[in-house]
């Protein structure tokens, strides 16, 4: 598939954007309107704002689906590494990009990784430059090279990071809840043409301990910024959200991808750039209560994401904001839609009984 749009013009819509005091400029625009001259006039003095207002509607956003059709600024994001270092480059659009590079190795390759530099990049050409705080360089034909705050040269290389989790078989006695045949096993889920399970609803069946394996592709959307940038969600026993994003080359904070959503967040970013198949596999203790209802435990989460433990033993104080309440009965797990074009596959399950 190619790429698609996010934003739909709406035909008509000049035709109905509010002026002043509820006068509206349907009739200016084709449409039999009768008004007073007092309307008339305030639609005169309105009309230099509305055609500045029409001017600056902010530009679709495109989205791509497929690495093959990205275009070039997707080939030049992505990571790089070299000599006891490694770049995260993040694409923003327009041919504009952000750079943060990271001593020892990337994150999640090595315990001393640690956050050296951020600085801004642009495209020129067959290149892309940058000149920040002293670092000064270029990236061409993948690789990332130039000079840093101490007059030294570095150079690094383009790679592509796999889980080691990435199409994992299911265990004897998992329960299978995707595996590219048939959406059956849940309900508000649909499967594509590429046998990718969208989001927007819940399994069938429902859980209480268990251990869960799911992979999930955000999109590339490098005009988009924040939560409209591949938003989605794991949520446990639709209680509990293991949120889903591109935050690559982010901070990796709990509304990020591998938070618990507005409650914990990962221990570091283990987000790989958009439109790579990643992983998290979880490991789930649900919440304990008494005879009389009451919660005597909090649920418990180990999680990780691409292989890299984000969380360990992690206790949950209560549900996600848009969860069902802590109850003893078990729960299924959804993937959030959000609408934003997440795909997942392979996803199974182990009870723990």
């Amino acid at each position: 598939m190619g790429h698609l749009r996010t934003d739909v013009w709406c035909r008509g819509v000049a035709a109905h954007r509010v002026l002043a005091n509820g006068v509206t400029v349907g009739g200016l625009f084709g449409q039999s309107t009768h008004m007073s001259p007092r309307s008339f006039l305030q639609v005169l003095l309105a009309l230099p704002w509305a055609l500045s207002a029409f001017a600056a509607e902010k530009a679709p956003e495109e989205t791509f689906l497929e690495p093959e059709t990205a275009g070039p600024d997707f080939t030049v994001q992505g990571e790089y590494t070299g000599e006891k270092c490694g770049a995260q480059v993040v694409a923003l659009g327009g041919g504009k990009f952000h750079i943060v590079g990271w001593s020892r190795g990337l994150p999640g390759t090595t315990d001393e990784a640690e956050k050296k530099i951020e600085v801004d990049a642009q495209r020129e050409g067959d290149k892309v430059t940058f000149d920040g705080s002293g670092w000064k360089g270029r990236i061409e034909a993948g690789q990332l090279m130039g000079t840093n705050d101490e007059g030294r040269s570095f150079e690094l290389h383009h790679v592509v990071r796999e889980s080691p989790t990435l199409g994992a078989k299911p265990p004897a006695g998992a329960v299978v809840l995707f595996d590219g045949t048939n959406a059956d096993a849940w309900t508000g889920c649909h499967m594509d043409d590429r046998k990718f399970l969208g989001g927007g609803g819940k399994s069938n069946q429902k859980f209480g301990d268990f251990t869960l394996h799911v992979e999930f592709r955000t999109p590339f959307k490098p005009e988009a910024r924040g939560q409209g940038r591949g938003n989605s969600g794991v949520y446990l026993q639709d209680r509990y959200e293991v949120q889903v994003l591109d935050s690559f080359g982010l901070k990796g904070e709990n509304n990020e991808c591998g938070g618990i959503y507005s409650q914990i967040k990962p221990r570091l970013n283990a987000c790989f750039p958009p439109l790579s198949w990643q992983t998290y596999d979880i490991d789930f203790a649900a919440a304990r209560f008494d005879a009389e209802g009451k919660k005597t435990k909090n649920a418990i989460v180990t999680v990780r994401h691409n292989g890299i433990l984000i969380h360990d033993h992690a206790e949950i104080a209560g549900p996600t904001g848009g969860g069902q309440p802590e109850k003893a009965e078990p729960g299924p797990i959804q993937l959030q839609g959000h609408g934003n074009p997440v795909f997942f596959r392979n996803i199974w399950i182990v009870e723990k009984k």
